[in-house]
């Protein structure tokens, strides 16, 4: 079957947002390709358990094709559909959501309604670089993808400006000083990665330097270059990462110029994010998230809201605003203290922060006696386990509001959920990262009744 050339309508996409079509009873995979099209495609990879083909000859085009405004476009790993335009993308991220609930889920309520960025290009307010060696010469970019191979660029699309003119002066710099590039095959080098993250409601926007050690006495070098090509700089710090493994901030930080965190607002609130804080990179498609989330839980003045894994309390301070009392909890000690602060600063008093993991939270918090209205939970992407799940529904919430990153996982969960009882009620889909194939989703669960699904 490989190399076989056959002709193939596109019929869907694949999670990934590959086109799909047929051959001999399966389903082939082809990057690049558009639902609606006709191709002349080459069988290039048969395994078990897929089929990948190339677009060999186009025969005829879907109106929704676009050429891609990247040069790195299908090497970087970074965009997935810059080659369609954004009503394609949202119609393949809701046709997503719905295949996983049914096929995964086996659910029978669909998603409707998906909410759009208005902004496609430069809306991250977090970048990460790569950086390495191209043409014998210091450069930054991203690892092709499924592999350690760097592609270079000069700029990225979905970054600030300001993300990538830092990048370009510290390769500058480096070439200057030579500086060498950490290898990570052999341990050897010193700059790994360059890390911006920018306010998008005030001034605030540090640089971290990612290295395997210190620059010694060109430190003070390193920060004139970085604030002489980026006066928007209110901080610079250094990460010393002497990992061998492929974790892009690990080990110590060391402030080398101005403030080491920054501050940023979301759904009214405060928030102070160091270097190795998570927060959302695109605000403005967090704030509709957490909204319908808000909107889901539906809580009261005198009722209690639990917010299980939930980092540095964003969704719990949004909660504490309409309930009576919020408790927080969340695995990661420094998250935990960042909550704690946040609240501080928000003059919110009525939400407590417990360090533990999702399970043990509330299984702690059903010893006390503590029955919520409504819990919610936003795992990473792998989602939730059997245990977790089982702790939650045990506690008995009247509305379990699920925030998910993956649509997959989250359907697996709430067939987990539907074994205690809960039903899937209503489900919004939110387009956090516009021309990448992922998307976020808020779900609500309940035993009896409730909100049914908008629009």
């Amino acid at each position: 079957m490989k190399n076989q050339i056959f002709t193939a309508d596109i019929e869907g996409y694949s999670s990934e947002g590959y086109g799909v079509c047929r051959s001999g009873g399966r389903a082939v995979f082809v990057p690049r390709a558009l639902a609606g099209e006709r191709w002349e495609v080459r069988i290039v990879k048969v395994s078990a358990s897929a089929v990948y083909g190339r677009g060999e000859r186009a025969l005829r085009l879907s109106p929704a094709r676009r050429e891609p405004a990247c040069p790195a476009f299908g090497r970087c790993g970074g965009c997935d559909l810059l080659h369609m335009d954004y009503a394609e993308e949202l119609r393949f991220k809701l046709e997503k959501v719905n295949a996983a609930l049914s096929r995964i889920g086996k659910q029978t309520l669909s998603c409707t309604e998906i909410l759009g960025s208005e902004r496609t290009e430069g809306y991250r307010n977090k970048a990460i670089f790569a950086v390495g060696e191209a043409a014998g010469a210091p450069a930054f970019g991203f690892f092709r993808e499924r592999s350690h191979e760097l592609i270079p660029v000069r700029r990225c699309l979905l970054q600030s400006e300001l993300s990538g003119r830092a990048a370009r002066a510290l390769t500058a710099f480096m070439a200057a000083e030579g500086i060498p590039a950490y290898e990570e095959a052999s341990g050897k080098g010193l700059v790994r990665h360059l890390f911006c993250r920018q306010a998008q409601s005030g001034p605030g926007a540090v640089a971290c330097v990612v290295a395997a050690g210190g620059f010694g006495a060109k430190t003070a070098a390193l920060t004139e270059a970085l604030r002489s090509a980026c006066p928007e700089l209110t901080g610079i710090v250094l990460n010393v990462n002497k990992t061998r493994g492929n974790t892009v901030l690990a080990g110590d930080f060391y402030p080398l110029w101005g403030e080491p965190n920054i501050r940023d607002r979301l759904l009214g609130l405060s928030f102070e994010i160091a270097p190795q804080a998570f927060f959302q990179v695109n605000p403005p498609q967090a704030e509709k998230l957490y909204q319908r989330a808000l909107d889901y839980a539906a809580c009261g003045p005198g009722s209690l809201a639990l917010d299980l894994y939930c980092g540095a309390g964003t969704i719990s301070l949004c909660l504490a605003r309409q309930a009576g009392q919020v408790i927080g909890a969340e695995i990661v000690p420094q998250a935990i203290e960042n909550a704690r602060k946040n609240a501080r600063a928000n003059g919110i008093e009525n939400a407590e922060f417990l360090c533990a993991d999702a399970g043990q939270a509330a299984r702690a918090l059903a010893d006390r006696g503590l029955r919520p209205e409504a819990l919610v939970v936003d795992p990473p992407r792998r989602g939730m386990d059997q245990a977790a799940v089982d702790a939650c529904a045990a506690m008995a919430p009247e509305r379990l509001v699920y925030v998910s990153c993956d649509p997959a996982t989250l359907a697996r969960d709430i067939l987990r959920f539907n074994a205690h009882g809960y039903a899937l009620r209503a489900v919004t889909a939110v387009d956090m990262f516009p021309r990448t194939a992922h998307v976020e989703c808020a779900a609500l669960l309940s035993k009896h009744g409730g909100m049914q699904q908008p629009g």
